[in-house]
């Protein structure tokens, strides 16, 4: 397809894809805990999150938070640290049930109202060469329907995140190509 952004960076031009660009965003309405893992008081939240509930529990241990329970209350009482590994399998746990916990809540708020109203940032060129430069716009569209990217971005599914985001473009117009790959993506909800 002509216009298709298929080698990006090959002159300097800077950005990530669009869907990494909507799972980031997605990830930033959906963040909690701000205070990061290594510290204690963002350990002892998400271990407390992660741990409320049966539920929380077992999201966890299939998110990737494979500890025994004498482990996880040694962890709780604070008689232990855990690893820098385990650090990482907690974060990415948390990560991965909040996801789940989340998702319902804001694709309602994405849907409502007929949409939500997307700002798509294009690649950076300032580092391109001027003749090589293209005139690529920034551009605002309305998302009517937010459910396959919710659903691909809480299951960690990037493929399919991808795909639903290809597919949601695709209403730029004939110019859809241009922005596959861009700076940002911004929308609230």
């Amino acid at each position: 397809m002509p216009e298709r952004t298929i080698d990006p960076g090959k002159f300097g031009a800077r950005g990530i894809k669009g869907s990494d660009a909507v799972a980031r965003r997605l990830d930033g309405l959906a963040d909690g805990i701000v205070t990061p893992v290594t510290v204690k008081r963002g350990l002892m939240a998400r271990l407390h999150y992660l741990t409320r509930t049966e539920h929380s529990r077992r999201a966890a241990r299939e998110a990737g938070l494979t500890v025994t329970d004498r482990t996880l209350k040694a962890w709780l009482e604070e008689r232990r640290r855990p690893s820098t590994a385990n650090l990482a399998r907690i974060e990415a746990a948390y990560r991965q049930v909040r996801r789940q916990n989340v998702a319902r809540h804001l694709l309602r708020r994405l849907n409502a109202n007929g949409g939500t109203r997307v700002e798509i940032h294009p690649l950076n060129q300032s580092q391109v060469p001027r003749p090589l430069q293209r005139l690529v716009e920034y551009r605002m569209m309305n998302v009517r329907r937010w459910d396959r990217i919710v659903d691909a971005w809480s299951a960690g599914d990037h493929q399919a995140l991808d795909d639903a985001w290809e597919d949601t473009i695709v209403d730029l117009g004939s110019q859809w190509g241009q922005y596959e790959y861009v700076t940002n993506i911004g929308f609230a909800a």
